[in-house]
């Protein structure tokens, strides 16, 4: 087993102090008098760090960052590794995603492209095509809408039909896709993902996967600063299943809480995926997808990314119950 990593204390004088006096992770619920941090982090940034654990996070599009949320998955694709075929007209994905809204999504997430691993890339005005209607029609429902793609073509087109938050695979690497949130200001969430969905599963080599990826999206994260992107504008995404085996993603999950680091709200999509049970069909993946929502929380995570918006609004209110939030 590697050795763990070390604790970065985060302000505690005496361990014996009450939890209600301990920081809180990102001004959240979760109070936490230390967080378990890879050894490359620290060295780099063992002074900064602290204050960015504990800094409460400005709202996300609206949303306050004090309660942990849910977003549903809204797939209008043939092809999804989890629901592909399930629905088939467009009326059809529509009351899906009113469904989830009123079964507990603050979001829902509109993707038109599958991004599982090995499969081959749309062409981006056939995506636009698949969402659009949809986006429409839950934006004008009142719906907040984040439009799931890595095609600058497709935010603006989605953003023009209602839509309210990028949420980004590829981490803006269209050439294009910066320029546009950083000019109209949408509130972006940028996921870690090597290569495309076509290639991914051949880059899942790390020495140190918390630290790489954690890296890999400071560096993402600058450059949006840089275009003129402000942190309410911004949230990371580890990018459960991109690129990253099972021990890989338990890794992640197992240390989510040093994403907050960042400074930015953090997002967790691991629904449904293989590293669950890759024997069991991802419809019988609830019960493990359950208990990663929970582990997230648990991690003051903000953001959860769900299929089953009824069943974790369900755990999620229990789990509020017993910690009194």
């Amino acid at each position: 087993m590697a050795p763990r990593p070390p604790f970065l204390p985060l302000g505690l004088n005496d361990a014996s102090e009450a939890p209600a006096d301990w920081p809180r992770l990102a001004g959240g619920w979760r109070a936490c008098p230390a967080v378990r941090i890879p050894e490359g982090i620290v060295a780099e940034a063992a002074q900064a760090l602290p204050r960015a654990f504990s800094r409460s996070r400005p709202a996300f599009a609206g949303f306050p960052m004090d309660q942990p949320l849910i977003m549903g998955i809204l797939n209008v694709t043939p092809d999804s590794f989890s629901d592909g075929g399930d629905r088939q007209e467009t009326a059809e994905f529509i009351a899906h995603g009113r469904a989830m809204a009123a079964a507990g999504a603050a979001i829902i997430d509109v993707g038109g492209e599958s991004t599982r691993p090995d499969s081959p890339p749309v062409d981006p005005a056939i995506e636009a095509a698949r969402i659009i209607p949809v986006v429409q029609e839950l934006a004008a429902s009142g719906i907040a809408v984040s439009i799931d793609t890595r095609h600058a073509s497709v935010m603006g087109a989605a953003l023009d039909a209602g839509a309210r938050i990028v949420n980004d695979v590829s981490a803006l690497t269209d050439p294009d896709a910066l320029p546009l949130v950083a000019k109209r200001r949408v509130p972006t969430i940028l996921m870690h993902m090597r290569g495309t969905p076509a290639t991914m599963r051949s880059l899942a080599v790390y020495e140190d996967v918390l630290a790489e990826v954690y890296e890999a999206l400071e560096q993402r994260l600058a450059l949006c600063r840089r275009a003129g992107m402000t942190d309410d504008l911004l949230c990371v995404d580890p990018g459960i299943g991109f690129a990253k085996n099972a021990d890989q993603n338990y890794a992640l999950l197992s240390g989510l809480s040093v994403f907050h680091g960042l400074g930015v709200p953090v997002l967790l999509g691991a629904s449904r995926k293989r590293f669950i049970d890759e024997n069991l069909p991802p419809k019988d993946r609830l019960a493990g997808s359950l208990m990663a929502a929970e582990a997230a929380w648990s991690a003051g995570v903000q953001i959860v990314r769900v299929h089953d918006v009824a069943e974790t609004h369900q755990a999620l209110t229990v789990w509020k119950k017993i910690h009194q939030l």
